[in-house]
């Protein structure tokens, strides 16, 4: 069977169509939850087997989008999340998504400004780094994707940082340290970090947009490589475990 797959936006999110068709192409069965539904469709996310975050624009990308997603999500759910993490439910959150798992407490470190001060909006390429992290175990080749955000420097303590190094939690770094191959100037060229027990990866490029060729930019990647349709894969052969 199809494990039963929640996509969690909130006013603004516009990436939520890519993340259920990536689900889809997975072997998923997603549904789209609003925060604005809740609590009413509280019992969808209690049963979900997989939780995607969806990015995009939450709350107009301003005000610190990814705190008010986090309150929000406090308000309205309590610590299902963290409950639902406990009981084994992978969960990812992209861009907007990440800011809301880290001001929640679920990931480590912050997200600022990007470094040049301005939105980035260009494809990546991105290494998959953990063998802890269930999304990325068993990758190895790059993922390409695009970033589109101004506010997705990932920042830590250097303490944090060497705990992170040490523990296989982070999930994916930039193809390089430089810029504009790591967009935002990002700690350590930090493109995603995964909680201790590997269920909950948080990263700022997009991969919902590309899981098919259609997608990539076929006419320069002449192979279609760098497909993220893995890493969906990965999430949803853990929620059926």
């Amino acid at each position: 069977m199809k494990p039963p797959a929640v996509v969690l936006t909130a006013p603004g999110s516009n990436r939520q169509g890519d993340a259920l068709f990536a689900l889809e192409q997975a072997g998923g069965a997603p549904v789209c939850l609003d925060l604005l539904d809740l609590p009413g469709r509280r019992a969808e996310l209690e049963q979900a087997a997989l939780i995607v975050i969806a990015g995009g624009f939450s709350y107009g990308d301003a005000l610190g989008s990814g705190r008010v997603f986090a309150l929000e999500i406090e308000r309205l759910l309590g610590d299902l999340l963290a409950e639902k993490v406990s009981r084994g439910t992978p969960v990812l959150g992209v861009c907007n998504g990440f800011q809301m798992l880290v001001r929640a407490g679920l990931l480590p470190g912050a997200l600022q400004h990007n470094e040049r001060g301005h939105f980035e909006c260009r494809w990546v390429a991105l290494q998959p780094s953990s063998a802890r992290c269930v999304w990325t175990r068993g990758l190895t080749e790059p993922i390409r994707c695009p970033v589109a955000h101004g506010e997705g420097r990932y920042t830590c303590a250097p303490a944090v940082l060497g705990e992170l190094r040490a523990a296989d939690r982070i999930a994916f770094r930039y193809e390089t340290d430089a810029y504009p191959a790591n967009p935002n100037g990002s700690v350590d060229a930090i493109a995603g970090v995964c909680d201790p027990t590997g269920l909950v990866l948080g990263m700022m490029p997009h991969p919902e947009n590309h899981v098919t060729p259609r997608q990539s930019r076929a006419i320069v990647w002449q192979d279609h490589p760098g497909s993220a349709l893995p890493l969906f894969r990965n999430g949803v052969a853990a929620a059926r475990s």
